[in-house]
C-alpha cells in the first residue's frame, strides 16, 4: 500500500516532510499496547484516505532524534502534517470515530497542533 510507510530519523524528510499529500505520523513503539491498539485504527483512515493522505510510522526507540524534534513524551503521539508544518496534534489512543473527526478536521484546516481528539 503506497499510502503507507515506515521512516525513521535518515529518512524521515524524505517520507514525510515532501510528501505531495498530507501525512498522518505515528510515533510509537512495538511494545507499547496503546500504539498496537491505535494501529490498525491509522491503517484503516489512511485507506479510507487513499491518494489524499499517507500513514507515515516511526518507531521512538530507534528515531530519536525525530522523536526530539516533536517533543514525544508520550505514545501514540499522532501528528498531521503539510508540507513539513505540523497541523495538528493529538497524543495517546483514541476510538476511530473520535481520531476520523480530529484527522478530518485537520485535513479542512481547522485542526489544532496542540489539540487532542475529543473522547
Amino acid at each position: 500500500m503506497p499510502w503507507i510507510a515506515v521512516a525513521g530519523d535518515a529518512d524521515f524528510a524524505e517520507v514525510a516532510e515532501r510528501s505531495r499529500v498530507p501525512v498522518l505520523v505515528d510515533l510509537g513503539v512495538t511494545w507499547c499496547d496503546p500504539c498496537r491498539t491505535v494501529g490498525p485504527t491509522l491503517e484503516q483512515l489512511a485507506t479510507e484516505h487513499a491518494g489524499e493522505l499517507k500513514l507515515v510510522k516511526v518507531d521512538v526507540d530507534t528515531a530519536r532524534r525525530t522523536a526530539a524534534r516533536f517533543s514525544v513524551q508520550s505514545v501514540p503521539t499522532l501528528l498531521v502534517l503539510a508540507e513539513g508544518a505540523v497541523l495538528a496534534r493529538q497524543s495517546g489512543a483514541a476510538p476511530v470515530a473520535c481520531l476520523r473527526a480530529w484527522l478530518d478536521r485537520a485535513l479542512s484546516g481547522t485542526g489544532s497542533e496542540s489539540g487532542a481528539a475529543q473522547r
